[in-house]
Order: C-alpha cells, then sequence, then structure tokens
C-alpha cells in the first residue's frame, strides 16, 4: 500500500472511531433531555462514522467486490457528509 493509501486508512478509521463516540453521546444526551435537536446531531455524526467505515474498508473490500463497485461506493458515501452538514444545519436552526 502506498503512503497515500496508508493516510487514507487512519484518517478515516479516526473519523469513524471520533465520530462513533460523538454519535454514541449525543444520543445518550438525546435519551436523558429529550432535545430534538441531539436526536438530529446523534444523526449527523452517525453519517459520519458510516462514511469513515467505508472509506477505511475500502481496500478490504476491493478482492471481493471489484475496482468499480468499490470506487462508486466510496465516492457515492460523499453524500453521507453532505447529508451530516444539512443535519447539523437543521439541529442550529430549529428552536
Amino acid at each position: 500500500m502506498t503512503l497515500a493509501a496508508l493516510l487514507e486508512q487512519y484518517v478515516s478509521l479516526g473519523i469513524f472511531l471520533v465520530a462513533g463516540v460523538l454519535s454514541a453521546v449525543s444520543y445518550l444526551a438525546w435519551r436523558r433531555e429529550r432535545d430534538r435537536r441531539m436526536g438530529t446531531v446523534a444523526g449527523g455524526y452517525a453519517m459520519f462514522a458510516v462514511y469513515g467505515l467505508i472509506v477505511f474498508l475500502e481496500y478490504p473490500l476491493l478482492p471481493y467486490l471489484g475496482a468499480r463497485t468499490v470506487e462508486l461506493l466510496e465516492h457515492g458515501s460523499a453524500l453521507l457528509i453532505l447529508g451530516g452538514l444539512l443535519t447539523f444545519f437543521v439541529a442550529i436552526s430549529r428552536e
């Protein structure tokens, strides 16, 4: 694996772990407070975590799914970033 691929792997794993923890903490806060905004934030963090997991699993899935499918999955998962950003906007703008 090249240095760029290793960097992508480690950064994606970090995104997955940090976003997963933040999603879990936000979910626990939502359960305690029952504030809809915290539920929305938990969903946004979950989208980031799924994105990180997909990009992290890109190279291990390559032999099983093929290069075209994996590339489509990786680039299509960028929509999760857009969704996560929009959920944060909704959470901030909601009263």
